[in-house]
């Protein structure tokens, strides 16, 4: 996925690029289930095939119905826009990410614990650069 054009989404074209991605792949008719206020479905047809336009989302065939994918695996969706998130709200310090989820989300004592031994886990891997 080109990361410039993930950046220019609309609000509409970023939700049901969400659908898309959390179902794996999607109708437009799942769309418009999933989508919060949802508009027509002609309108989820074609913000569809703009994402498709795009080059976000690419379609297979299952009988009639075109089934959407996202041309871009998760992983690295997922990469590029916690990059920008990090980035754009953080000034590119992770640190200050941290401190934001650990002010908002309030974690427990084992996930304090998990992410400790995640910090430690980075610490030996940077000893060994």
């Amino acid at each position: 996925m080109d990361p410039q054009a993930s950046n220019e989404l609309s609000r509409r074209e970023r939700q049901i690029m969400d659908i898309v991605y959390r179902r794996n792949k999607a109708t437009a008719a799942e769309v418009l289930d999933d989508l919060p206020d949802p508009p027509t479905y002609s309108a989820v047809r074609a913000a569809l095939r703009l994402l498709e336009e795009k080059g976000l989302l690419a379609h297979e065939m299952d009988g009639k119905r075109y089934v959407y994918l996202p041309t871009t695996p998760r992983k690295q969706a997922r990469t590029t826009a916690l990059k920008h998130l990090v980035r754009t709200f953080f000034n590119g310090s992770p640190e200050q990410v941290v401190n934001a989820l650990l002010e908002e989300s309030r974690p427990s004592g084992e996930e304090l614990d998990r992410l400790a031994s995640l910090i430690e886990q980075a610490r030996r891997q940077e000893g060994e650069r």
